[in-house]
């Protein structure tokens, strides 16, 4: 599987790909512009992504907003809704309002507050079935 990690925090990028290495195959972009690049370079390779980890708070282009293009390039490429990629957006802000957003104006699939631990990530994992249950 493919996991693509928007961050453009260098520590809480490579505490995610510590975590994740060992399940996916890896791919990091530092801002929104380089994900949403690196999305459609994966999907034109007929390799797309299984998974994004992305963080709302990037210089640039933001999560928020490169989340809503990922997913009007999903509808360009008329990408089945069950085969949309997985995104988790991740921030250091616990609010609401964010959380709120994320979901239903941008198409978020799940959401986690960082510092984001082994237990915490996993657990969300599973959740969406991109890794087997305990």
């Amino acid at each position: 599987m493919k996991c693509l990690i928007t961050e453009d925090d260098f520590i809480s990028r490579r505490i995610l790909r510590e975590l994740l290495s060992p399940h996916f195959d890896i791919e990091i972009a530092v801002d929104g512009e380089e994900s949403v690049t690196a999305f459609r370079m994966a999907h034109e390779a007929k390799q797309p992504f299984d998974l994004v980890c992305m963080d709302i708070m990037m210089p640039k282009m933001d999560g928020r907003e490169a989340l809503r293009q990922i997913r009007r390039l999903e509808k360009e490429l008329e990408v089945p809704p069950n085969l949309e990629v997985k995104v988790i957006m991740t921030t250091a802000l616990d609010d609401p309002k964010t959380v709120f957003d994320s979901f239903y104006e941008d198409g978020a699939t799940a959401y986690l507050v960082k510092p984001i631990g082994r237990q915490k990530l996993f657990r969300e994992l599973r959740a969406l079935g991109l890794l087997p249950q305990l």
